[in-house]
């Protein structure tokens, strides 16, 4: 055996099992929607021509750059603080930020449709204070989505920026504000584009979640506001449609990539900036 096959080795056994339990089940679905006796692609064809289909897909892609985005504002200044923080508390507040990880996502989204129901904990303090006369609607919206998606991915943010930000030398922003840099500049300037590797990881964890998840969209969002995880699961467990099941599982993974390629395109655009700056 040479040198150069047991890298091979090492990875061929993940990689069989990947193709087995991953590849090959996933190729069974799908391909009955591109070969019915020849090729076809109607089933493409009539899930964009209906304008129901198409709100669903966008409702998906909207909240899920929605959640990203958030979690990219507040993850960032999140983590520098930890990452700057005293040794002895960081281990604690990363322990603060992971709490909601530990608890079952069930579990999380009940707790947000009692914060966020019509006899919800805001609606009965708006209602306390007088600032409106009425339960105002919160549950089953997409920013009831978007508020429980953000509170599950958030965390996975953080956590990865922590990481990417500790290895980040302290005295290059010493240097930028010495320089005539104040601190939010800095920041901007210095910070972010040497947190960018973290960020982009972040973002295809927390886009990718938020669009694959099925509990918070389902519990916080109803029938009403499905989204393409909800709107997978009625196809092929209730309707019994596999057919349009393997549609809209195909949808989600191209729609995944396109995204995370642009993603990845603004990164190394900011990246460039950066380091165009440093120079």
């Amino acid at each position: 055996m040479t040198a150069k096959k047991v890298p091979y080795i090492i990875v061929a056994p993940g990689l069989i099992l990947l193709i087995v339990f991953l590849v090959l089940p996933l190729f069974s679905i799908v391909w009955p929607t591109f070969y019915d006796g020849a090729f076809t692609i109607a089933s493409y064809q009539a899930f964009f021509s209906d304008s129901y289909n198409i709100g669903i897909l966008w409702r998906t892609i909207r909240i899920s750059l929605l959640v990203t985005l958030f979690s990219i504002f507040l993850g960032l200044p999140t983590a520098y603080f930890i990452a700057r923080s005293d040794r002895k508390y960081r281990s604690l507040m990363m322990g603060l930020v992971l709490f909601p990880l530990l608890t079952n996502s069930i579990v999380r989204s009940f707790a947000w449709i009692n914060i966020l129901g019509t006899n919800g904990i805001i609606n009965r303090f708006l209602l306390t204070i007088g600032l409106v006369e009425e339960p105002v609607r919160m549950l089953y919206t997409d920013f009831a989505i978007t508020i429980g998606s953000l509170y599950l991915f958030l965390p996975l943010m953080v956590t990865t920026l922590v990481g990417t930000i500790e290895n980040i030398d302290t005295e290059i922003m010493e240097a930028a504000e010495t320089l005539g840099a104040s601190p939010l500049r800095a920041f901007i300037k210095v910070i972010f584009p040497l947190s960018i590797p973290g960020v982009i990881v972040g973002s295809i964890l927390v886009f990718t979640g938020t669009l694959t998840a099925y509990t918070t969209p389902q519990l916080l969002g109803g029938n009403q506001n499905m989204m393409m995880a909800t709107f997978l699961y009625q196809n092929a467990m209730t309707l019994g449609n596999w057919n349009n099941a393997g549609v809209i599982a195909l949808i989600m993974i191209v729609t995944t990539l396109f995204v995370m390629t642009v993603f990845n395109w603004l990164a190394a655009q900011v990246d460039r900036r950066g380091g165009d700056i440093h120079a």
